[in-house]
């Protein structure tokens, strides 16, 4: 179960990642922006961090590199992708997943535990849990206001996998910081589940996303 994490310049969760990949018992690789064919690969995560500064834009330049190009065909193959963070910004810019990533509606960098609750279970990453569980993990982001002008079609299809629960602290969109595409197979999540990996992190919550992902291998 070869699981790649993704690097880019200005990436800072991925010995995070690999580590949560690790506990729940894949073997991880690390894979650099410039490699584009990673067919090899059963499934891959894209790290939190600030890819080539975010310059232009959270996750602009990133979607534009060689190893976007290996993730999309991942995506045709049918293979679980996870974008954490700035990778979820990432696939906002590939488009891999429905609407975008903002600017915070208070506009400054937020890191905090938050309660989120699980909006669908058809996603790899949360099969183990139930549809409206309460699950805790950690935020940390400046640009994670989700938006989108189809929230209908996103209800209908099943999209929503996550949301803020007792509060929406960056005034997201009906509170909606996790999508999938209509597969279920490529998820974009704001919040950090490598940061709730562990016992003596506060919460291991988060380890059930990689475990899930491993079961779809």
């Amino acid at each position: 179960m070869s699981v790649g994490v993704i690097r880019f310049p200005g990436s800072n969760c991925d010995r995070d990642v690999y580590h949560a990949i690790e506990l729940a018992g894949g073997n991880p690789e690390y894979i650099w922006w410039n490699k584009e064919n990673i067919s090899d690969l059963d499934a891959v995560v894209i790290p939190g961090g600030f890819s080539y500064g975010d310059y232009l834009r959270a996750g602009a330049i990133a979607s534009n590199t060689p190893v976007a190009e290996g993730i999309k065909a991942l995506v045709k193959e049918e293979k679980p992708v996870l974008g954490i963070c700035n990778g979820a910004q990432i696939l906002g810019e590939l488009k891999l997943v429905p609407g975008i990533f903002i600017t915070n509606e208070v506009p400054r960098f937020n890191c905090e535990w938050i309660d989120l609750k699980v909006g669908t279970t058809r996603t790899p990453f949360t099969s183990s849990f139930k549809k409206g569980q309460t699950v805790k993990i950690p935020i940390a982001h400046a640009e994670g206001r989700f938006y989108s002008e189809n929230i209908d079609l996103l209800r209908d299809n099943d999209q929503i996998v996550l949301q803020f629960k007792d509060k929406n602290p960056n005034g997201s969109i009906e509170s909606i910081t996790s999508v999938c595409d209509e597969s279920g197979l490529v998820c974009a999540m704001m919040p950090h589940p490598e940061r709730a990996s562990e016992e003596i992190l506060g919460s291991i919550d988060g380890l059930e996303f990689f475990k899930g992902m491993l079961k779809k291998i």
